[in-house]
């Protein structure tokens, strides 16, 4: 038998047919970025409720021997607020089984996207392969169509509603031939031909055609007589950022993270902060349980006290005594040791498709947790925060890479992930598995798997939910690891999650 080829890279991902994007573009020898950036075009079409070009998101990228660097490419606040009685803005129920969530969609709900001049200045500044070679997938899945997995139809169940909100929306998700109108089921397609002619022309024609040119004439026109707020200058102006990662240590271990405006990073930054100050416990244990959930209980309580004001959140945070929605995240690792941690969003989607794009546009001014003092009080003309937090973990020469989906679970999924690594040496995948506890608003929500002891205690810390099963809701943690030139990766199962070596194909 010859021997096994030594591998290109490691992806993990939301969905196979993300996951194969990224593989396909490492075999054609791109990096890790040029990686994520077919990757995220994909989940535009095989993830369309977690990824969309009318979203935005965050790249933490790690080039060989150079610091890592933060893209900022998510929602921008609009410069002009319209006024709330004109406004398109209304709530729906979101039923994940156990539970349920309260959204706001419509156009007024809509921030200003930032997707498409993120994968523009990445592939600008750290990728090699054409743009066009990179959308290939992404093409090719639009116009045959996707078969939905469990997890894609299981989302679609959960906001459908949004999805059929509008003729627009309708006219892009709904079942071709179903009346009434129903959105596609598992194992049918999901065809997004409209999206396949926008990205064909977005990358003949550059990112000016989304912010200055036809597309954002369209969007303008359609915020204008919908009850939006967005504008054409809102959509001129949006620029990239790209800022330097928060870094802290933890033990033995470095994390860099997603520093302010957003909030997620600081948030994992201040419970490290609080977990620090004592020796881990066996996992799954009582003791562990209780400082876990501490640590847990007092982020959030951070999060209440400063809302979405980051600054203060990392200053409370790291003063201390030291000893769900609709997100999807890609870690790819290449054989030259570049990482990529990309985490993007779309909200849930506020309802409503730019006219002959197949985009849908995001509602992150409807979101709760980005809205701590209400809806229609946000600053204008400001980049908004965010819980995503992509992260790269360093230690004794190994670097992982990873990232969540899961709203404001978000902090408790890469929390317990780092701590896994760190405190209970786990191995990349039992980190990922592992039952994991969620603390929010004096409630607590724990996964199955924790001792007895454990789980009586908690129920005197908090009211207590139980889940049998795992589920979306405590996020999707997927994460590649490099150790000298070994590489592992792992999807979380809770959200449809793959992992991938990648190797050259073998010449016949």
């Amino acid at each position: 038998m010859p021997p096994r080829r030594p591998p290109l890279g490691a992806v993990a991902a939301g969905h196979p047919a993300t996951a194969e994007a990224a593989v396909e573009a490492l075999r054609a020898g791109g990096n890790a970025f040029d990686a994520a950036i077919a990757a995220h075009l994909a989940a535009c079409v095989a993830e369309p409720v977690l990824a969309s070009l009318g979203g935005g998101g965050y790249l933490l990228a790690a080039p060989a021997r150079r610091p890592p660097v933060l893209y900022d490419f998510f929602v921008h606040t609009p410069r002009r607020r319209r006024p709330a009685h004109e406004v398109d803005f209304h709530p729906i129920v979101a039923d994940f089984g156990t539970t349920t969530q309260e959204f706001h969609i419509g156009l007024g709900a809509a921030a200003t996207p930032g997707t498409v001049a993120g994968l523009f200045a990445i592939h600008r500044d750290l990728a090699r392969l054409p743009l066009a070679r990179l959308a290939e997938p992404a093409l090719a899945l639009a116009r045959r169509g996707v078969r939905l997995n469990a997890f894609q139809a299981y989302v679609f169940d959960i906001v459908g509603v949004i999805y059929l909100a509008t003729p627009g929306a309708r006219a892009v998700f709904a079942h071709p031939r179903a009346q009434p109108p129903r959105l596609p089921r598992r194992g049918e397609l999901l065809r997004m031909p409209a999206l396949a002619d926008t990205l064909e022309a977005l990358v003949r024609e550059g990112e000016g055609l989304f912010y200055r040119g036809e597309i954002a004439r369209r969007i303008a026109a359609l915020s204008a007589e919908a009850g939006g707020h967005l504008q054409a200058e809102d959509l001129a102006a949006y620029r990239v950022v790209r800022r330097t990662p928060l870094t802290l240590a933890y033990r033995d271990a470095r994390l860099h993270t997603n520093p302010p405006p957003s909030c997620g990073g600081a948030l994992v930054a201040g419970a490290l902060a609080h977990l620090a100050r004592t020796p881990p416990a066996p996992f799954g244990s009582r003791a562990e349980a209780l400082r876990l959930q501490a640590a847990l209980a007092a982020a959030d309580a951070r999060r209440r006290r400063h809302g979405a004001d980051a600054e203060a959140l990392l200053a409370d945070a790291l003063a201390a005594p030291q000893a769900r929605r609709g997100t999807t995240h890609v870690s790819i690792a290449d054989a030259e040791g570049n990482l990529a941690a990309l985490t993007v969003t779309n909200g849930e989607g506020c309802g409503h498709v730019v006219p002959g794009t197949g985009i849908m546009l995001n509602n992150m001014l409807g979101e709760e947790d980005l809205n701590p003092g209400g809806f229609h009080r946000w600053p204008t003309d400001r980049r908004m925060g965010s819980m995503m937090a992509p992260s790269l973990l360093a230690r004794d020469g190994t670097v992982v890479a990873f990232g969540s989906g899961g709203s404001n679970r978000i902090r408790s999924a890469l929390l317990q992930f780092a701590v896994n690594l760190v405190d209970h040496r786990m191995s990349l995948a039992a980190a990922v598995d592992a039952p994991r506890m969620h603390c929010e608003g004096g409630r607590i929500d724990l996964e199955a798997g924790y001792d007895p002891e454990a789980v009586a205690a908690l129920e005197g810390a908090g009211a207590l939910r139980l889940w049998a099963e795992r589920n979306l809701f405590f996020g999707g943690v997927h994460a590649v690891l490099c150790d000298r030139g070994r590489l592992a990766a792992h999807g979380d199962p809770r959200r449809g999650g793959v992992g991938r070596i990648v190797r050259a194909r073998r010449r016949r």
